[in-house]
């Protein structure tokens, strides 16, 4: 049972997937917010793999802007452990801003590129 405003936000994520697709070299960074946590992974749409994820569960203090920064600099960290240096950024139909943007930005100041 979803609700009008989950069915929108599917339907901005297919669009924004029909066109960010990620390879080995250059993964796709995916975003989820529930009301809890916020996750990110890096994803190989070729494979259809996992590269790496992290999420707020694992981080408890501060508030969950601060939280989703930090999530963004652990999965940057992840990837250039990895070899990965540059990534497609998929905000997974929510808008930029707030949760979302954070993680975007730490993933920068650890050293990504997008």
């Amino acid at each position: 049972m979803s609700s009008e405003k989950e069915k929108a936000r599917k339907a901005r994520h297919n669009r924004v997937r029909s066109k960010v697709k990620g390879t080995a070299v250059r993964p796709r960074l995916v975003v989820f917010r529930s009301l809890k946590a916020t996750y990110a992974q890096l994803v190989d749409d070729e494979s259809g793999k996992t590269i790496c994820s992290s999420s707020t569960l694992k981080v408890k203090k501060g508030p969950k802007q601060e939280q989703a920064k930090e999530v963004g600099l652990e999965i940057a960290k992840k990837a250039t452990e990895q070899k990965i240096k540059e990534i497609v950024f998929d905000r997974g139909g929510y808008k930029y801003h707030g949760r979302v943007k954070q993680i975007a930005e730490g993933a920068r100041e650890g050293g990504l590129k997008f």
